[in-house]
């Protein structure tokens, strides 16, 4: 195969530091598409085939988010660079991809625990690039900065080379959050650059047209969420989570033609004893492609004085059903419930033979994220009939005292119905992502 030139598979802004060994630490940040993902792998291969002696650590927080991401992009950029995948061995079990001309190896790791990386050294080859991706889930899910520093300590020790260690992140909304605050002393050190970009340093053609005007879209809805999704901006957190929420335009009863669109109904729940219980019923518009709020159900425990049981809610919830499949001929087919409700769960499947309910996943961050990003696109409307989730939508709030910490968590009140939705939507996303291509990213 054909050797391509690195200038015409990298962008401008990092030329200049691709073949540098002046700093030690490198961080590098952008929004969506600004390509910082395949100049790492881009950079991985093309150190293990020019420098005759090296090898690669490629490290994420977890090991199962190898596969899909860094390795993945590891494979791209043998394509990239003109290379053919038969003059390396590349193997999933172990992850590695070997260069056979000098033996240098591309090594793919997690650190899940302290444990992980110990014994990864190669005697043989000393270790000359460090690259960690996706860098916030060490600070969000991990020990932060001490975590980094131990993995620093691990690779450099007995290198009388050169040794450089990478960082690749997109910023969190919050400038105040842990990261932020690890990047700006970092670069004060004499031997840390970073580097940021986003999709405007990248050619128009690279991107696609369609890419652009997504954009370009978000820019006009939500300037403030263009900041950060698109530019990598730390835009700041407001403390009421949905401001976006814009009732006279986002809350519309679907026609017939809208439901018409709809292949089915899906619901999200929320559990509570004394705390409220709430179903919420939403379908996914095939044609507009967005999702479509039908209907909610919401009783609350602690406002009534009385509790129900959760076969009481069984029956509710059946109620709610077949109303919401009479009134839009269309069936429910699926619920998301809270977690914690295996018991109410158990009581639905007897009553509602067929309804499936599958584990919903409880991520907040992200899945607050993605809501956040379906109503700034204008993806996400609510029926009048919501009104519980449309009133929460002026209530629910970040703990101001938290932000201002740099944790983002939500006030666990006026919460139930939001929780419901959010259920709901991370259960869809793998629906929502094929009707939403131009908007939502691999890694969102």
């Amino acid at each position: 195969m054909k050797r391509v030139r690195l200038s015409d598979i990298l962008i401008k802004k990092y030329h200049s530091t691709f073949n540098d060994t002046k700093y030690t630490h490198k961080i590098f940040t952008s929004g969506r598409a600004g390509t910082k993902s395949s100049r790492g792998g881009i950079k991985a291969i093309n150190k293990v085939i020019s420098d005759d002696n090296c090898s690669v650590v490629i490290l994420r927080k977890f090991h199962n988010k190898l596969k899909k991401t860094v390795y993945k992009e590891c494979l791209r950029a043998i394509k990239r660079l003109g290379l053919d995948k038969k003059d390396f061995k590349i193997t999933v079990s172990p992850m590695e991809i070997k260069y056979k001309k000098n033996g240098n190896t591309v090594y793919f790791t997690g650190n899940d625990s302290i444990d992980d990386t110990k014994g990864m050294i190669d005697e043989e080859k000393p270790i000359k690039l460090v690259i960690i991706d996706e860098l916030t889930e060490f600070f969000d899910k991990g020990d932060g900065e001490d975590e980094i520093q131990n993995i620093e300590a691990t690779f450099i020790r007995g290198n009388e080379d050169e040794f450089c260690m990478e960082y690749y992140f997109n910023p969190p909304k919050n400038p105040k959050a842990e990261i932020m605050q690890w990047v700006e002393k970092m670069c004060q050190r004499k031997d840390c650059i970073r580097i940021h970009t986003d999709y405007r340093d990248v050619p128009a053609e690279w991107l696609g047209k369609k890419l652009i005007e997504s954009a370009e879209e978000l820019r006009k809805l939500d300037p403030k969420m263009y900041n950060w999704l698109w530019l990598g901006l730390c835009t700041g957190i407001d403390e009421l989570i949905y401001y976006m929420f814009k009732e006279e335009s986002m809350v519309k009863e679907p026609t017939k033609e809208q439901i018409s669109h709809m292949k089915f109904l899906v619901a999200g729940g929320d559990y509570g004893q004394m705390n409220a219980t709430t179903f919420q019923v939403f379908g996914i518009d095939f044609v507009d492609k967005c999702l479509r709020g039908i209907d909610e159900y919401y009783y609350s425990g602690r406002d009534t004085g009385k509790q129900k049981s959760p076969s009481e809610y069984a029956q509710e919830f059946k109620k709610l059903k077949e109303r919401v499949e009479q009134e839009t001929g269309k069936k429910l087919l699926v619920l998301f419930l809270d977690p914690s409700a295996k018991g109410l769960a158990e009581e639905i499947k007897r009553v509602c033979p067929g309804i499936s309910i599958p584990n919903a996943d409880n991520t907040v961050s992200l899945g607050i994220s993605r809501v956040q990003k379906l109503m700034s696109y204008m993806r996400l409307f609510l029926s009048p009939k919501q009104k519980h989730l449309i009133t929460e939508r002026y209530m629910y709030e970040y703990d101001k005292d938290k932000l201002d910490k740099g944790k983002e968590e939500p006030i666990k009140e006026n919460d139930h119905c939001s929780d419901a939705e959010r259920y709901l939507v991370m259960g869809v996303w793998k629906y929502i992502k094929q009707i939403l291509p131009n908007i939502i990213g691999d890694k969102d």
